[in-house]
């Protein structure tokens, strides 16, 4: 049984689930799990234990989740504080923070940059608001990590009255990337590369160019669905293309397109995993890995061009964590830069992906973003 304020509850909520992970003080994991399907065929997962749940709503799933966590023994009053994720902070939102009337309405400001996420982060904090008035909670943004990009970087070629509303580039998975960055030296044994290449490979996926411990570059822009072939987004896209696509079939539909029915799952004609793809025989599968890989690369160069130089690779999420044969690929196509990958220590899920024989050093990073949500909860919690 946990005692009293002792506990960190971490709530990752995306556009049909909610990530779930409780933490003690010293942010080791107590107990973790996810309410998925949420609006369809939902299910709820606490340590390993499904169960078909229909929940209509966040709300209804939020709600499920706090009952299953005080059934293991942590109820609200065991929690020091709540930690959430939120995808979009603008430009004004760019640390952590406590959350506050000024800071929730900030968030809503946001939401028409992030529309399929902000309002679903913002419903359990405002749930729990209603239902622990006194509970500390603490807002986590994917887009801050990103703020140190030069404005170079950030802003679209377009006229100033139209990107002071908002119109530029954010970049996202910044959480994944700010742990990645925690996580490395404690791996490697060695200080954090001056020169790193991220690559969070997913079925959202981006590209991160970090100098010396700042993010200075991604792929991402004014919304995930730029950059990178994706699961079900197209990644980047001519714009008269996108207004083509508007003629043709409407804005609803063309929303839809890009985001639901591109990527890995329109290039292979129905299939949006990774792990399904590989096991595909047929060459649309194929050509879809390999667009996938290609896209990669390219943007890569682009990357290592605006560190001006590479000093270390680091891959994490579920392709870059567990697709062996993407890995591969990728860093075959960096030899030029002087990537040299020890084949055995990729087919064995090594940590250390590089030959000794290599100029740049590789590494596999797991992604920690429920555990950097506490590490920022917590931090606050102790100012």
């Amino acid at each position: 049984m946990a005692s009293e304020n002792s506990n960190i509850l971490v709530l990752n909520a995306g556009s049909s689930s909610i990530k779930f992970a409780i933490f003690d003080m010293a942010l080791n994991e107590q107990i973790s799990g996810i309410a998925e399907g949420i609006g369809g065929a939902s299910s709820l997962t606490i340590e390993g234990e499904s169960n078909q749940t229909p929940f209509i709503d966040h709300q209804s799933a939020l709600k499920a989740v706090l009952n299953a966590l005080e059934i293991k023994g942590y109820s609200p009053n065991t929690l020091a504080a709540v930690g959430h994720r939120v995808v979009h902070g603008g430009r004004k939102l760019t640390t952590p923070m406590r959350v506050n009337a000024d800071v929730l309405a900030e968030i809503g400001q946001c939401t028409p940059l992030a529309p399929l996420h902000n309002p679903h982060n913002l419903a359990p904090i405002i749930a729990l608001q209603e239902q622990v008035p006194d509970l500390p909670q603490f807002v986590s943004f994917d887009t801050s990590f990103h703020a140190s990009n030069p404005d170079v970087a950030t802003r679209y070629a377009i006229p100033k009255m139209v990107e002071t509303k908002g119109i530029r580039r954010y970049g996202f998975h910044g959480l994944s990337y700010a742990s990645l960055i925690e996580k490395l030296p404690e791996i490697s044994g060695e200080k954090l590369p001056s020169r790193l290449l991220a690559f969070h490979l997913g079925n959202g996926a981006s590209l991160c160019g970090i100098l010396n411990g700042r993010s200075i570059a991604t792929t991402m822009g004014y919304s995930p669905l730029d950059g990178l072939t994706m699961g079900t987004r197209s990644g980047g896209i001519d714009a008269n293309a996108v207004l083509r696509l508007v003629e043709d079939n409407g804005l609803d539909r063309t929303k839809a397109i890009l985001n639901h029915e591109s990527g890995l799952l329109g290039l292979s004609g129905g299939k949006s995993d990774m792990r399904n793809l590989m096991v595909d025989p047929s060459a649309d599968s194929a050509f879809a890995i390999e667009h996938f890989c290609y896209w990669s690369l390219r943007h890569a160069g682009s990357l290592i061009a605006a560190m001006e130089g590479l000093d270390a690779i680091a891959f994490t999420g579920g392709i870059g964590e567990n697709a062996i044969g993407v890995r591969a690929r990728i860093l075959r196509g960096l030899e030029w830069i002087g990537v040299r990958m020890n084949p055995d220590a990729n087919h064995a899920r090594k940590s250390r992906l590089h030959a000794d024989s290599s100029k740049i050093a590789v590494w596999v990073i797991p992604a920690e973003e429920e555990k950097m949500i506490a590490r920022d909860a917590l931090s606050l919690l102790n100012d």
